[in-house]
């Protein structure tokens, strides 16, 4: 099987986990990485619910669209609120320069909105202040915004409190519990959704989100780690120039983020010599059970494989519909791989590699009209 790809391919063996500088090399061994990948990733465990669910959610296709909703809330003591902000504005920046993201795709609620900060250019970015009128209003927006397909995520940062159906996320005003926004949600039922909630006592907040088809990732496993966690840190730092991209396919999912975000956090205690505060999970089964280290071989941990954070336009290609349309299809081809991955248990070895073989010539060829096109 191997050899098919091989021989499509074979100037690429030697650099395929390596940056490129031309688009049409750097696609053409995003092949290549992913083939290694499955080598690695030999075993898996099935799930029969899965197949069936997988094949409606985080489908990229031409026409779909990627938002994104961050809600940095009001903190006391400047050195939080210099924190809480950086991250926001450097979340903002990363989706904005690495990811396609455009102004219109970036809703950034802030504190107390464009007042709150000092710096003109940073206060330009704000859209509205962290109280129930700026995310109502903000809800409302992307309502009018997505259609049947989209994609959106939800990034939280700052204080949470409380437990169980009284977790609340701090925000300007009375505070908002966690199934409130999920009602909140609710319009979006035929959306795919993303909510990474990095606040301290976020978990009980985060379960109420938990829903069949969504991926959600809480900084906290419990009520009692209330102490302000620093996984905002380096979820942030896996995006930045996808630095989490571990099977180096150029593109980072949520599973990708959540686990560098998890070792970097653990490796930041271990380093000062403390006790972990803080144990992130992450929910994408609809059980609001968190797994604290989500596999594609787990309960948790598929449908966020395969949940990206990338846009089709995230390197500013000014891609042609025609390229566009088959960077979509190589993107979907990409996603069935992975699903056929996580099910090998489900057939004859035989099958399944003859079923590997079937996606990865089709990615292969798709791959090469798409660099066709791009040299054009």
């Amino acid at each position: 099987m191997t050899g098919v790809v091989v021989k499509l391919f074979p100037k690429c063996l030697s650099k395929a986990f390596t940056r490129h500088s031309t688009e049409q090399a750097r696609h053409r061994c995003n092949v290549m990485a992913l083939l290694a990948a499955m080598a690695i990733n030999f075993s898996a465990v099935a799930q029969d619910d899965f197949a069936v669910a997988s094949s409606d959610y985080f489908v990229d296709r031409a026409d779909s669209k990627k938002f994104v909703l961050i809600m940095a809330g009001p903190t006391v003591g400047e050195d939080n609120k210099s924190t809480f902000r950086q991250w926001a504005f450097s979340l903002h920046d990363i989706l904005a320069r690495d990811y396609g993201y455009s102004s219109e795709s970036i809703t950034l609620l802030h504190d107390q909105g464009r007042n709150s900060s000092e710096d003109q250019s940073a206060a330009a970015r704000v859209d509205g202040p962290v109280n129930l009128a700026g995310i109502t209003n903000a809800i409302e927006v992307l309502q009018g915004q997505v259609k049947q397909g989209d994609q959106i995520t939800i990034y939280l940062i700052g204080h949470g409190s409380g437990a169980d159906e009284e977790s609340k996320f701090n925000i300007v005003g009375p505070d908002i519990t966690g199934t409130q926004f999920a009602e909140m949600l609710d319009p979006f039922s035929e959306q795919d959704i993303v909510i990474v909630n990095t606040t301290s006592a976020s978990y009980g907040f985060s379960a109420s989100l938990s829903s069949e088809g969504r991926v959600v990732i809480s900084s906290t496993r419990s009520p009692s780690e209330k102490f302000d966690p620093i996984f905002s840190r380096y979820f942030i730092e896996a995006l930045d120039q996808r630095n989490g991209d571990r099977d180096k396919n150029n593109r980072v999912s949520m599973l990708e983020a959540f686990n560098y975000a998890k070792v970097s956090v653990d490796q930041w205690y271990e380093g000062q010599g403390r006790l972990a505060s803080e144990h992130a999970g992450l929910d994408d089964n609809g059980d609001a059970l968190f797994s604290l280290n989500p596999t594609i071989v787990d309960v948790d941990g598929r449908l966020a494989e395969i949940a990206y954070i990338d846009t089709l336009e995230d390197d500013g290609e000014n891609l042609s519909d025609l390229a566009l349309s088959l960077k979509a299809r190589m993107q979907e081809v990409e996603r069935s791989v992975f699903i056929l991955r996580g099910r090998k248990a489900d057939f004859l070895e035989a099958d399944y590699w003859r079923q590997l073989e079937t996606l990865l010539v089709e990615l292969a060829k798709t791959t090469g009209q798409f660099n066709d096109q791009i040299s054009l």
